[in-house]
């Protein structure tokens, strides 16, 4: 039949990418191209084959090999190009002419339409072949592509995209200020080993149930490996929020094995709980996983946690239960946030 390309979502277990090859091979198909994402409900893996055999023969292979929501369409010559140098030049356009900046949107997701929308709410829409990139506040570009669904990754590559066209952040010397709601002003700086009795500090001061509510246990203590493992950068990316000369707040991005996927936590001394800190902090980490390239951020909660179900909620995460009943689990996708 020629060029095609075929998505599927499999489950995240070991070996199921090479069942999905091992079945085009077996209808004589030829993987010209690949790429992962990681999706709400599984890992959708993204081919680009030459296979003589035809859309529906291809659906019932990749089905029988463990694939579900499988959508085969035709592909061209010209997606073949190489991806990060694709979209290293759109990257260049967009910045000798950001007012393109829809047309080159489309151009970077294979879209068949990019157009501003203004005035409204720029959160997802239900509709998965629609995606709502923002841009400013109540200001974004909508794109439509009818065949295949947008995945978490594509969002996040849309955001960082998008950030091309916007002016340059203003430069905070890795510190920054944040005004909360009695008025008090917290500096947020990034972790390093100088806080590290600072921390322990803060730590003894929380009670026992606010310990619970980040570590799942009351913790007495913080063990010296877990501070050394938040300060690795090669492990991820965590914050302190100091006030008066004490940390008050601790934040945690951490990276997983889980291809763009991050994980978030968080600890706030308990008389600064309820002020808007935690929210704060959320967002730092948000933009942060998104400038690392991540397309997805979980943060797993007790569910009797309910300041914790409603920040997530209010930053426009998703909440699922987990295989343990006391466990639920938010996710957010990093490009679908509004920007502020």
């Amino acid at each position: 039949m020629g060029l095609l390309r075929i998505r599927t979502t499999v489950d995240e277990r070991p070996g199921r990418l090479a069942s999905l090859a091992a079945a085009l091979a077996e209808r004589g198909g030829n993987i010209l191209g690949l790429s992962v994402h990681p999706d709400l409900d599984g890992t959708v893996d993204e081919f680009v084959a030459d296979i003589p055999a035809g859309a529906e023969s291809v659906r019932q292979a990749l089905e029988s090999a463990g694939g579900r929501r499988v959508l085969v369409v035709p592909a061209t010559a010209h997606e073949l190009t190489d991806e990060p140098t694709r979209a290293l030049l759109l990257a260049s356009r967009l910045r000798s002419a950001p007012w393109r900046l829809p047309e080159l949107l489309a151009d970077l997701l294979r879209a068949d339409d990019a157009r501003w929308v203004y005035g409204e709410s720029v959160r997802d829409l239900p509709d998965p072949t629609c995606l709502v990139v923002p841009v400013a506040p109540r200001r974004a570009v909508r794109v439509r592509r009818a065949e295949l669904p947008f995945t978490l990754t594509e969002a996040a590559r849309a955001a960082s995209f998008v950030r091309l066209a916007q002016p340059p952040a203003d430069p905070t010397g890795g510190e920054r200020r944040v005004t909360l709601a009695r008025g008090e002003e917290v500096v947020v700086r990034p972790l390093t080993s100088i806080y590290r009795e600072a921390v322990r500090d803060l730590h003894d001061r929380c009670s026992p149930e606010t310990r619970r509510f980040r570590y799942f246990t009351a913790m007495p203590s913080l063990p010296p490996r877990v501070f050394d493992r938040l300060c690795d950068r090669g492990r991820g990316r965590s914050l302190v929020a100091g006030h008066d000369g004490q940390v008050v707040a601790l934040a945690s991005l951490m990276f997983t094995p889980d291809p763009g996927i991050a994980e978030m936590a968080f600890l706030v001394e308990d008389g600064w709980q309820g002020l808007g800190l935690g929210k704060e902090l959320a967002r730092m980490l948000v933009r942060e996983a998104r400038d690392l390239g991540y397309a997805e951020v979980r943060a797993s909660l007790l569910s009797d946690n309910a300041r914790m179900r409603r920040l997530l909620l209010s930053l426009g995460a998703t909440l699922g239960y987990t295989e343990d009943p006391g466990v639920v689990e938010g996710r957010l996708a990093v490009g679908a946030m509004e920007r502020v």
